[in-house]
């Protein structure tokens, strides 16, 4: 695996809930960990946002805040499995519908 996707060298938005549920701005977003299977096209789409961990699980890291609100949400439509799901802040589904 690439070394720019270690983990150890990330921090993680919340290590006690790697994959989420977090906040960021007005979405809701976590991962699936049951339907995650590491295909790691977030990671290509929204490299802010995510990274796999040693299970090769997508995680949700620390530096979200920084990437755009589309971005994320075109990293969740990019998912071959539809693991990442996002809410608006009133609990409406994003993705996926």
């Amino acid at each position: 695996m690439d070394n720019n996707y270690k983990l150890d060298e990330q921090k993680l938005k919340d290590p006690a809930k790697p994959s989420g549920p977090i906040q960021v701005r007005k979405l809701k977003i976590w991962v699936d960990r049951d339907l995650c299977i590491g295909a790691a096209t977030c990671i290509a789409v929204a490299p802010k946002t995510f990274l796999l961990d040693s299970q090769a699980k997508a995680v949700i890291l620390d530096s979200v805040d920084q990437e755009e609100d589309s971005v994320i949400i075109d990293s969740a439509k990019s998912c071959p499995v539809a693991a990442i799901i996002i809410e608006d802040d009133k609990g409406n589904r994003i993705f996926p519908k």
